[in-house]
């Protein structure tokens, strides 16, 4: 069994894809969060924004990892920047399960070239301890893939350690693009 539960919430595939990728690069289990809301085309985007907005927590389509989220020892949370915010999808898990989580890291993927920095600081609202890891990809960017390499390098490097120091995350904490 894994170490590590990658889950993530992807509306058009590109969450999805870098989650992916990076489970696999990390050897992790891969968790998709679903809800019954209707997203799909132009309403569907715009559903979205409004969520995101009014900080909507929808209800989830239950989804088990194979054990209880406590025992992992690192959680990768992969989300799509909606107006500013992570997914409502996301969010309602934070707010349900965020409190279960011991190390958290954040993959975020957005279309614009702003970073988001702000949307790290959000979702540390709903865990315990703040996160470990963070990188704000952006799909279609030529440093996309080098951004999520070193990503996937930096969390390989902290479980190498074996150690949760802050000393030895904080390169990890950098925003990425």
């Amino acid at each position: 069994m894994s170490e590590i539960l990658c889950v993530y919430y992807s509306r058009t595939g590109n969450t999805k894809k870098a989650m992916e990728e990076i489970a696999q690069a990390l050897d992790a289990e891969l968790l998709e969060l679903k809800d019954e809301v209707k997203r799909e085309g132009l309403l569907g985007w715009l559903r979205c924004g409004m969520d995101a907005v009014s900080r909507s927590v929808p209800p989830l389509v239950p989804a088990k990892p194979q054990r209880p989220l406590a025992d992992y020892r690192l959680v990768l949370i992969g989300t799509p920047v909606w107006a500013g915010r992570c997914s409502s999808v996301v969010r309602a898990f934070l707010k349900e399960s965020g409190t279960d989580l011991r190390h958290v890291g954040y993959v975020l993927t957005r279309s614009s070239g702003a970073k988001y920095g702000e949307v790290y600081r959000q979702m540390d609202g709903y865990v315990l301890h703040p996160h470990l890891f963070g990188v704000s990809l952006q799909s279609g960017s030529a440093g996309c893939h080098f951004w999520q390499e070193q990503f996937v390098k930096t969390v390989q490097d902290w479980l190498a350690e074996g150690s949760n120091t802050k000393e030895k995350t904080d390169a990890g904490k950098a925003e990425r693009d």
